[in-house]
């Protein structure tokens, strides 16, 4: 993205996070970032069905992994949030690496 894309993304961000819409912009990010308004209507929905799912698994996972009984996080829940940064760093990694090849 360009410098108004990344600051229109970033304006629009804010606006959907502070409407509660966090998963949203981290879609409207992702479709402007991959330039996804050259794909068809029914691949974007597709597309956002799919990036949904994923934040609904991740944070179904979190949920379901957390150990009960301890309102402060514990070491092996540290543990596996640290595991999940670093899984998603290099997925991260690997798309820019893509989108660096797709210019």
């Amino acid at each position: 993205m360009n410098k108004d894309e990344t600051k229109l993304a970033e304006e629009l961000t804010k606006a959907l996070v502070d409407a509660g819409r966090l998963v949203e912009a981290g879609w409207v990010g992702m479709r402007l970032g991959c330039k996804l308004d050259k794909t068809s209507p029914t691949q974007q929905t597709e597309m956002r069905r799919a990036f949904f799912a994923g934040a609904m698994h991740v944070f179904t996972s979190m949920m379901s992994f957390l150990e009960p009984g301890s309102t402060e996080p514990t070491k092996n829940d540290m543990d596996r949030m640290t595991q999940l940064s670093e899984e998603l760093t290099r997925f991260q990694k690997e798309l820019e690496a893509h989108m660096r090849s797709r210019n």
